[in-house]
């Protein structure tokens, strides 16, 4: 069959009636649990790819002399760079929207907005999935300076210390980094078993916050304070782990075998020491969280949905994470 004689990038075109706003995308990955950009907080770069140089965490706290005598020089520190790199991948997905069936379903639903929100949910959720693949990883973080696996899972109430075991995660970080942890990553099922721990349930209680009366009592503000630590970051996302013909069968993005403390970046500062960023590249029009496009496509008497976004997921510090596993029976 001859294809339409217009190209397709001659009608594609960004909508601003679909496109939403970033805050509005922004919500959508809260309410679907995502966190990526939580722990690796979106970091402008001017090209596609590129190398950079990145200071060795040891050389971050490096003992110098600052003593100068009366006629005499300062002291001069020196410092290398450790080569890095860095590569964006574009990643998009589509949505065909049938002008007969939009029509014959519009009493009941908007067929372009539903589409959108599909196309966008899959980008998002495909971003949280290699961010959860890269960070709650026992192949990256080994050895007992990067990683401890705990005796009593989180998930035995009765006997489980995790106040025990995050110090412990914690103080090894500093070890190996001269870095303090301040979020602790974990999934929304570990959270749920946490407020159920006797452990963290007495140590609220000896606060005086008062006994909770239930564990829905506990949040995650209450979580963080009783572990000393800034934030709690916690994953919710969910996928199906069944291909598309098979009945559903869903899973956890992020896993309930491990826990994580590190430090979050809390600048824009690319010498801030912190265990990760997204880097994304915006030039061709990507938005981190998913720039909106549509064309028409003529021979299917459809419009074409299309998200895509250019990013990179960089690990700066593997020594600003601690990775605790056997978290969950």
């Amino acid at each position: 069959m001859p294809s339409p004689s217009t190209s397709l990038n001659s009608v594609t075109s960004r909508n601003s009636d679909l496109g939403g706003s970033l805050e509005e995308f922004d919500l959508m990955a809260e309410a679907a649990g995502y966190i990526g950009s939580q722990i690796a907080p979106v970091l402008e770069v001017a090209r596609v790819s590129g190398t950079f140089g990145r200071i060795p965490v040891e050389q971050l706290l490096q003992e110098r002399e600052t003593l100068r005598a009366p006629g005499a020089g300062y002291s001069r520190g020196s410092w290398t760079f450790v080569p890095d790199s860095y590569t964006t991948q574009e990643h998009g997905t589509e949505e065909p929207v049938d002008e007969n069936e939009a029509d014959m379903f519009v009493d009941f639903f908007d067929a372009e907005l539903v589409s959108r929100n599909r196309a966008v949910s899959a980008v998002l959720r495909n971003a949280e999935k290699r961010w959860a693949a890269r960070l709650f990883n026992p192949s990256t973080w080994t050895g007992a300076a990067l990683t401890t696996a705990i005796t009593n899972e989180w998930d035995d109430y009765p006997n489980a210390t995790p106040i025990n075991d995050v110090e412990a995660a914690v103080r090894k970080m500093w070890d190996s980094s001269g870095i303090w942890a301040n979020a602790l990553v974990i999934n929304r099922h570990v959270f749920r078993n946490l407020r159920l721990c006797a452990q963290i349930i007495d140590r609220i209680a000896a606060s005086g916050a008062g006994n909770p009366a239930k564990p829905s009592d506990i949040t995650e503000e209450m979580l963080a304070t009783v572990f000393d630590i800034d934030r709690i970051i916690v994953g919710g996302g969910a996928k199906n782990l069944a291909t598309e013909s098979a009945s559903a069968s869903f899973g956890k993005i992020w896993s309930d075998e491990y826990a994580m403390v590190c430090k979050v970046a809390t600048s824009k500062d690319v010498r801030e020491a912190c265990i990760a960023r997204t880097l994304h590249w915006g030039a061709d029009g990507s938005s981190v969280l998913g720039t909106v496009e549509d064309y028409e496509e003529p021979q299917t008497r459809s419009k074409i949905i299309r998200v895509r976004h250019q990013v990179a997921e960089k690990i700066f510090y593997t020594e600003a994470g601690h990775l605790i596993s056997n978290v969950t029976t």
